[in-house]
């Protein structure tokens, strides 16, 4: 099981509505596509998708990280050495977690392919059959963001949501949230990311007036590096808060594991640099009575495979998932395979990932 060949592509595919975060306004969503092929000829596909000014990294460099740096080492080495592999890869170059995540992904799901299994029996196990789905409300106005959660409720899809209150005032953003919880009642479920976007003055009054109006979780409300405001945030109040943009590696999730300055963390496969990585910091969040939440980088069939694979691994994911991709995309490059039902998503139990790379819709989205 010797790899053969690494291939990326670039692609940008098309969204429903323009999609805003704190970060960023998403109006087209860029991913790198990552393929691979075993010299038997097993082919295994990874996902990296993007969101702009969530991290370091942008689709060229991650394109030309793989290409350039660690590609070449990689031909040649055992697929079914998989923690060899990622050792390897540090070893080559260091962080570039985003590279490394995408190259891991495909090589997971090459192995479960050539055992006929799903890629969650490489992880220990399916314990989820199902995830329930949160869908994140971007739209930044009250009435589009209460109008789009109505219908997504009468689809039966979501009961789960995100307002993204980060970016302008604060106090305009609090109640932007609240008049959507209050709109919504009890059929759902409202949470917030601030995307660091608060200090912790302003994080105090915030979560004291949000906890109040019932919103369920508030997450990452300061810096990623404040770990001891994010302590005394989460000490000072009983709605969970949560941390994302903190906990990149296992070493975040061991101090904040150990400072207490997190009720539950936001996993995601492309920030943590793979599903092996992913699965070090669940651990450490299981031993720490850590809650979790799957996070999103808005994948589409492959990553949200991918994704849903390893978080129903994980006995302590207990806030659902943001897999809300393959319904903000209104294309994709690979065919569908994630099935929904019940206000959750299914996880797929074909062999690896279970997804197909449609070659012509991937002509079509390439980026030049």
């Amino acid at each position: 099981m010797k790899l053969a060949t690494i291939e990326t592509f670039i692609v940008d595919l098309p969204v429903s509505r323009p999609h805003k975060l704190a970060m960023a306004t998403i109006d087209r969503h860029s991913q790198v596509i990552v393929r691979i092929r075993t010299e038997c000829g097993v082919e295994g596909l990874g996902e990296i998708a993007i969101i702009p000014h969530y991290g370091e990294e942008a689709p060229g460099a991650i394109k030309a990280m793989i290409d350039e740096c660690i590609a070449p080492y990689l031909i040649g080495r055992d697929i079914r050495q998989l923690e060899s592999l990622v050792q390897f890869m540090d070893q080559v170059i260091k962080n570039n977690a985003y590279a490394k995540g995408g190259i891991e992904m495909a090589c997971v799901d090459a192995l479960a392919r050539s055992l006929n299994v799903p890629a969650y029996q490489l992880f220990g196990g399916k314990l989820h059959d199902t995830i329930p789905l949160l869908w994140v409300l971007g739209n930044g106005v009250i009435e589009k963001d209460i109008e789009e959660a109505e219908a997504r409720l009468a689809e039966e899809r979501y009961r789960l949501f995100l307002v993204k209150i980060g970016k302008g005032d604060p106090r305009e953003n609090v109640e932007r949230a609240l008049a959507i919880r209050d709109a919504l009642g009890e059929r759902a479920k409202v949470r917030v990311d601030v995307n660091q976007g608060w200090d912790e003055s302003t994080a105090t009054w915030g979560i004291g007036e949000l906890e109040a109006g019932g919103i369920e979780v508030i997450e990452q409300p300061l810096p990623g590096h404040n770990i001891e405001g994010m302590r005394r945030l989460t000490e000072r109040f009983a709605v969970p808060i949560m941390a994302d943009e903190g906990v990149m590696t296992p070493q975040d999730a061991m101090r904040i594991a150990h400072a207490n300055a997190a009720d539950a963390f936001s996993v995601k496969v492309t920030k943590h640099g793979g599903m092996l990585r992913t699965k070090q910091v669940a651990n450490i969040a299981q031993a720490a009575g850590i809650r979790l939440f799957g996070g999103t980088m808005i994948e589409g069939q492959i990553g949200t495979s991918a994704y849903s694979q390893i978080f129903s691994t994980m006995p302590n994911l207990t806030f659902g998932a943001q897999l809300f991709g393959p319904h903000l995309l209104t294309d994709d490059i690979a065919l569908p395979v994630i099935g929904f039902k019940d206000h959750a998503l299914v996880v797929p139990d074909l062999p690896g990932f279970g997804v197909t790379l449609d070659t012509d819709k991937l002509k079509f989205y390439q980026r030049r």
